[in-house]
């Protein structure tokens, strides 16, 4: 009969600070590991703000930029730069997974400012397409129907319903400690008017637009191919415009359909997830904060101009606001 002996256990009966050691030496590797997680998720923080606020700068201090288009990207870098100031710091501290067993008042604070912040990209990015959908689909009345007060309008509603979408999960929530069960079908009720408004509504309306611009600007290209000898330029012009759609609505999918299906199963059923995979999920969808600068504003020439101003400070020295950035 063969007797198998633990290493270890001969090593802490003889030496019983062996296993004290063993004890200090994984609490300093996960302490290690755990810093430089933090090293990790904090550089996304800073690229996440220095990348809006690049965008923020240009559209501001540049006059080409000025137009109802680029204030509703502007709108959205803000609302990304606030992701990186404040969400990425909260939910590095109090993380999501945490929160869903042990809910105090920081909690409540980070999530109010997830949600809200969040949600203002998510509809900005909306907001945005509606604007694309009028520039490509109805050039001709583009300029009527999508002004300055128009775009103010629709910047003004993105930020107060995605305020009052964070200020009411946190009310349902209080709300639900005190009166427990009987708040049920509330809370319920809450949370599918949330996801509802927050994303899977903006999403079918981002899907049904793109949809929209992308098969008239093929029809246009068409069109143009049909009556003009420049074919190889068309069909250049409708590849890219087919890429850029398709990155647009991927990358913004890829990012938050993951987490925003994780909640809902989370919320309704009783399906166990893993805490780790809940984690790697959110911080999926926030990154989509980090690529929208690079999406909304680094595949237009004139950002990119803007940008090397800024970058070189040439800006500082001042009189380049009437650049011609093209």
């Amino acid at each position: 009969m063969e007797i198998t002996v633990n290493r270890t256990d001969v090593l802490t009966q003889i030496h019983p600070c062996f296993e004290i050691d063993m004890s200090k030496a994984l609490i300093r590797n996960l302490s290690e590991m755990c810093t430089l997680f933090h090293i990790f998720l904090g550089s996304l923080s800073v690229i996440t703000v220095c990348g809006n606020l690049l965008v923020i700068t240009s559209v501001i201090y540049f006059k080409q930029l000025h137009t109802p288009s680029n204030f509703l990207v502007l709108s959205l870098a803000v609302a990304d730069m606030f992701v990186g100031v404040l969400v990425f710091p909260l939910t590095m501290e109090f993380s999501f997974s945490s929160c869903l067993f042990y809910d105090d008042i920081f909690c409540k604070v980070r999530g109010t400012f997830d949600v809200s912040l969040c949600s203002s990209s998510i509809l900005n990015l909306c907001c945005i397409s509606i604007d694309r959908y009028y520039a490509v689909c109805q050039p001709l009345t583009y300029r009527a129907k999508i002004n300055d007060y128009v775009v103010v309008v629709m910047i003004l509603m993105s930020w107060g319903v995605s305020v009052i979408i964070g200020i009411s999960f946190v009310i349902v929530g209080i709300h639900q400690e005190h009166c427990a069960e009987n708040c049920f079908l509330d809370g319920i009720l809450a949370h599918i008017m949330g996801l509802i408004f927050s994303f899977y509504l903006p999403v079918i309306i981002m899907l049904c637009i793109y949809l929209k611009i992308f098969l008239v600007a093929q029809r246009q290209a068409r069109s143009i191919h049909n009556t003009t000898k420049c074919g190889a330029a068309v069909s250049k012009m409708e590849r890219k415009a087919t890429k850029t759609l398709a990155i647009v609505m991927g990358v913004f999918l890829m990012c938050w359909l993951p987490f925003f299906l994780c909640t809902t199963v989370l919320s309704f059923t009783r399906v166990y997830v893993p805490l780790l995979v809940i984690e790697l999920l959110n911080w999926l969808a926030l990154s989509n904060s980090l690529l929208n600068p690079f999406i909304y504003a680094f595949f237009y020439t004139w950002f990119r101009s803007a940008f090397r101003m800024i970058i070189t400070g040439k800006i500082i020295r001042g009189g380049f606001s009437n650049t011609n950035l093209n």
